[in-house]
């Protein structure tokens, strides 16, 4: 082949490559407006009128891009991957803990109030917003419009959830009259300070600062009263524990049923005894738990047992891991406070010595 008829099909091969790549681009665009993809033009039917303005989210979806990367992460969840010493280890580091130290003197009175409201600790509230967005600081890059969309209509098993939580955005955001472009968020959907998904920031934000708006993207004083909210709701017991340490076997023993995130505590504490998990002596064989073993290192297991209060930061997220990172962190916020408030106080009395 001579050199210009190769130089030729070059360029004939560039033309058409660049007119795939422009035509994937304008599929991608146009890949939720309504007036081309059946599903879309179904839920703007359904919230037309009543949630916000046709024309508005017909723009709305105009708007959506679909986003592989998405539907890439949800498989690739830290929690269905890692051994709790793996996990623990990105959410226990000095300069968390000392943040949620700060974080708290900060917004004190947030804390103090919402803590007399809702009865949930201030350090429990505290290791929430550490763990989800390190207090505000990284609230996720992807366009929650984007991921919602994705996951709607390409999930392959939980489509119909995703396709609630878009619905739910959908309203926040008009009511709020934000872009509904503009929000960013984590992968599935996520939103602000805590990590609400939509049907939770709907059902559990709360105006904490009584500014009418309830600011969970911007606004901390908000985070921190819809945190405390979300526990009060779910039944968190302010005078209960939420865990207990126990010991137990090499391996886990056959016949518990352990890690049962997000269920209420059902195995009785007869049943862990027999079979040979050491149960606290103070909880009787009646008393309902959820055993929890951990993997600490190769063949290296721990056992807790998690109480109500577990199973209400459960609920939050369904992981095992996920409730002992934030124990672990609000532990570590709660002991470096006293820490701090031990070392004040000496420093006091010296001073008052020394006048």
């Amino acid at each position: 082949m001579t050199p210009s008829r190769i130089h030729g099909r070059k360029r004939r091969l560039a033309t058409v490559a660049c007119a795939a790549l422009l035509a994937s681009s304008t599929l991608a665009a146009q890949e939720f407006a309504p007036e081309g993809h059946e599903g879309a033009q179904a839920l703007v039917d359904e919230l037309a009128g009543e949630t916000a303005d046709r024309a508005w989210l017909e723009d709305a979806m105009g708007e959506a891009r679909y986003r592989q990367e998405v539907l890439d992460a949800m498989s690739g969840a830290a929690e269905g991957r890692l051994r709790w010493d793996e996990y623990r280890g990105i959410f226990l580091d000095d300069k968390r803990i000392q943040n949620g130290v700060a974080f708290i003197e900060a917004h004190a009175d947030a804390f103090a109030r919402a803590e007399a409201e809702y009865g949930v600790p201030e350090e429990v509230i505290a290791a929430i917003l550490g763990v989800e967005t390190r207090y505000g600081r990284i609230t996720g890059d992807h366009r929650v419009l984007d991921s919602l969309a994705t996951l709607a209509f390409h999930h392959p098993r939980r489509g119909d959830f995703f396709r609630g939580e878009l619905a739910a955005f959908l309203e926040i955001a008009y009511e709020q009259q934000v872009a509904p472009g503009e929000p960013l968020g984590s992968y599935a959907g996520a939103m602000g300070y805590p990590q609400f998904i939509p049907t939770s920031y709907l059902a559990y934000a709360v105006d904490f600062d009584d500014d009418g708006l309830r600011d969970l993207w911007t606004n901390p004083v908000d985070a921190i009263g819809s945190v405390a909210n979300y526990f009060a709701e779910h039944g968190w017991r302010g005078d209960e524990p939420i865990l207990h340490e126990a010991t137990g076997p090499a391996l886990p023993p056959e016949g518990i049923d352990f890690n049962r995130a997000a269920r209420r505590p059902a195995v009785s504490a007869e049943a862990l005894r027999d079979a040979g998990i050491e149960v606290p002596a103070a909880l009787g064989d009646e008393r309902r738990l959820l055993p929890v073993a951990l993997e600490e290192g190769e063949g290296n297991w721990r056992y807790v047992l998690g109480d109500f209060n577990f199973y209400v930061i459960t609920r939050y997220n369904h992981s095992h891991l996920y409730a002992m990172a934030a124990v672990e962190l609000a532990e570590a916020i709660a002991a470096t406070r006293d820490l701090e408030a031990h070392w004040l106080k000496a420093v006091d009395a010296d001073n008052e010595e020394a006048s």
